[in-house]
C-alpha cells in the first residue's frame, strides 16, 4: 500500500475545533501523523494548499442494503465525501434475514431497479451473519456498517399480520435480533410509521430493544409519527424518549422533521424536548437530510394502515371489493389533506411505467381523467412507486440544521450516474446532502461554521455508533479523508436531473487509498465491513 502525504492542508479535525495548517501522514490504512513542519517518506504527495482537509463523512442512515449489492462502486456516495454508510435503517435491513414473509418486501425493494428483480433469487440470507459474509466478498469503495430491521424480523417471523406477537413469536424476534448484532450489525432500527412496524405496540419494541442495550448498541428509529398522521409528532416523539429509558439504551431519531403543515414551526418545541431528555440522563440525539422534501413507497407514504395488513396481496384485494375501494380512497384523500398535495407527490421511480416519472400525481390524475387518489390506486394497481414529498417548512429545515445535537444524514441510497442503479428519478439527496448541507447551511446561510458542519459529518455519527478510530484526524485513526474546495462545493444533483455528482470535493481517501482522485474516480474498493466498534 502507498505511503501517502497531504501537504500544507487547512486541517478540520472533526471535533469542532478550529481549522489549522499541518501535513498530513497515511500509511497501512491509518494515519501515523500530523505535522507542521517535518516530513515523511511518501510514495504520493497531494498538495493540498488551498484546500481543507477533513474526516471523511460517516452518513448514519442510509437504505443502500440492495443498491451495494446491485453495484459495489456506488459512486454517489463516496464522490460526496462520505466513507462511511450505515445501513438497515427504519427497520428494513432489507436483505436479511430473509424467510418466506420477507420475500415479497424483497421482490418489492428491488421493483425499483427494473430488470434487477431477476437476480432476487440471489439476494437474501436467512441469518446475518450471511449477508454480512456476501458483502465482505464483494468489495466496496467506502466502509459499511449494518443495523437489523424491526420490520424484517417481524415478517420473518409474522408476516405482515396487524396483532400482537404471542409469547414465542416474540422470542423469536429477540432472538433475531440478538444474533444479527452479535453477527456485527452495530444496532437495531424500527420504521414505526410504515407497516407491519405501525402494528407493533410500544411494549414489543422495548423487550427488543433491551437486546440493543445490553450489547452498548444504537437503537434508530423512524418515529411513529413525524406530523399528523396518526398519534402526533410529539406524542411520537415521547415514545422513542420511553423506549429508550424502559430498554436503557442508545437513542438515535432518524430524519428528525416536522412533516405535514399543522406541525410547520414546531422544531424548537421538538428539539427543547430533545434537550430536556439529554439533560435528564438519555444518551438521545436525532439527524437530518437538508432538503423540505421527503421520498417513501406510494403505498407507505398515502395509503392508509389498515389496509396494509396481510402485505400487497391483500391490499390489492380491497382496492378490488366496490365498498373497501370507496373507503379506501377516502383514507388515501385523508392522507393528502393532512400535509401532502397532489401537486406535491411527484413519481420518482415507476418501473411499470416510466414516463410517468418526474411527474405530479396531480398531473396523472388529470392526463388520466380521474381524481388524484383514483390515480394513486390504478399506479399502484400495476406495482409499488416511490414518490418524492413535498411537505416540510425549510424554516424547521433551518432550525434542525444547526443544532449541535443533529448529524448530516442522507436517508438515500448508494447510486450511480450510469448501470443498473441511474434509473428514474430519485431523491437528490442520494448524491448531494454533505454537498447541500456545505453549500446552502455553511456557505450561503451561514447557520453553522464549516467546522461545525464536519462535526456534524464525522465526530457526531461516529460516536453515536461507538466508534473508537474513525470520524476525526488524529494519529491512530482509519485513514478515511476528504479533500475539497469548501468555497466551491457543489451539489449538482436537482428534484428533475438527480444522477449528478457534485463538485468541489476533489480528493476522497479510503483506508488509506485514493478512490476519487481530482474527482475522478480511481476504481479502487478498500472499503470494509464494519461490525464492531473498533473496526
Amino acid at each position: 500500500m502507498d505511503k501517502i502525504e497531504i501537504k500544507n492542508a487547512t486541517i478540520i479535525d472533526g471535533l469542532g475545533g478550529d481549522p489549522y495548517i499541518g501535513n498530513i501522514y497515511l500509511n497501512n490504512r491509518k494515519i501515523i501523523a500530523i505535522t507542521h513542519e517535518e516530513s515523511f517518506d511518501s510514495d504520493i504527495s497531494i498538495d493540498a494548499n488551498g484546500k481543507v482537509v477533513t474526516p471523511g463523512f460517516i452518513d448514519l442512515h442510509t437504505h443502500s442494503d440492495l443498491s451495494f449489492l446491485l453495484d459495489s462502486k456506488a459512486q454517489s456516495k463516496v464522490r460526496q465525501g462520505v466513507t462511511m454508510e450505515l445501513i438497515g435503517n427504519c427497520g428494513m435491513s432489507d436483505a436479511a434475514p430473509v424467510r418466506d414473509h420477507t420475500k415479497e418486501l424483497l421482490m418489492m425493494k428491488l421493483s425499483r431497479y427494473g430488470d434487477a428483480g431477476d437476480i432476487a433469487d440471489k439476494i437474501g440470507w436467512p441469518d446475518y451473519a450471511g449477508y454480512i459474509n456476501a458483502s465482505k466478498k464483494r468489495g466496496a469503495t467506502l466502509n459499511i456498517a449494518f443495523q437489523v430491521g424491526h420490520a424484517t424480523i417481524r415478517s420473518a417471523v409474522m408476516g405482515q399480520e396487524d396483532r400482537p406477537p404471542s409469547a414465542d413469536e416474540l422470542s423469536e424476534m429477540k432472538r433475531l435480533a440478538a444474533e444479527s448484532m452479535d453477527a456485527g450489525a452495530l444496532g437495531f432500527s424500527t420504521g414505526l410509521y410504515y407497516a407491519p412496524g405501525f402494528y407493533a405496540r410500544t411494549d414489543e419494541i422495548i423487550a427488543i430493544a433491551e437486546e440493543v442495550g445490553k450489547r452498548n448498541k444504537l437503537y434508530s428509529t423512524h418515529q411513529r409519527d413525524e406530523g399528523t398522521s396518526s398519534v402526533g409528532l410529539f406524542v411520537s416523539l415521547n415514545e422513542a424518549i420511553e423506549i429508550g429509558r424502559r430498554a436503557e439504551c442508545k437513542v438515535q431519531i432518524s430524519h428528525v422533521k416536522c412533516d405535514t403543515f399543522s406541525v410547520w414551526g414546531k422544531a424548537d418545541k421538538y428539539l427543547e424536548l430533545l434537550e430536556n431528555t439529554v439533560t435528564e440522563g438519555l444518551n438521545i440525539r436525532g439527524d437530518q437530510y437538508p432538503y423540505p422534501r421527503s421520498q417513501s413507497s406510494i403505498i407507505g407514504a398515502i395509503f392508509p394502515r389498515w389496509s396494509l395488513s396481510g402485505g400487497r396481496e391483500e391490499t390489492l384485494k380491497i382496492m378490488s371489493d366496490e365498498d373497501l375501494r370507496g373507503d379506501l380512497i377516502d383514507g388515501i384523500n385523508e392522507n393528502i389533506e393532512k400535509g401532502r398535495t397532489p401537486e406535491g407527490l411527484m413519481i420518482g421511480r415507476y418501473s411499470y411505467d416510466e414516463s410517468l416519472e418526474g411527474k405530479n400525481i396531480a398531473e396523472i390524475a388529470d392526463n388520466m381523467g380521474t381524481t388524484p387518489a383514483e390515480a394513486i390506486l390504478r399506479i399502484y394497481q400495476e406495482g409499488e412507486a416511490w414518490v418524492v414529498i413535498q411537505s416540510m417548512d425549510e424554516n424547521d429545515v433551518d432550525t434542525f440544521a444547526k443544532h449541535p445535537m443533529i448529524a448530516v444524514a442522507s436517508d438515500g441510497s448508494s447510486l450511480s450516474a450510469e448501470g443498473v442503479l441511474s434509473v428514474g428519478k430519485p431523491h437528490p439527496r442520494s448524491y448531494g446532502t454533505n454537498p447541500t448541507y456545505i453549500e446552502h447551511f455553511v456557505n450561503k446561510k451561514k447557520l453553522v461554521t464549516l467546522q461545525e458542519g464536519i462535526r456534524k459529518m464525522t465526530s457526531l455519527p461516529a460516536e453515536r455508533l461507538g466508534l473508537t478510530n474513525r470520524g476525526r484526524l488524529a494519529p491512530g485513526y482509519a485513514a478515511d479523508i476528504v479533500i475539497m474546495e469548501a468555497e466551491n462545493v457543489k451539489s449538482n444533483a436537482t428534484f428533475t436531473d438527480p444522477h449528478q455528482y457534485p463538485s468541489g470535493i476533489t480528493h476522497v481517501i479510503v483506508n488509506g487509498e485514493i478512490v476519487i482522485n481530482d474527482e475522478k474516480f480511481t476504481g479502487k474498493t478498500p472499503g470494509e465491513m464494519i461490525t464492531d466498534f473498533n473496526s
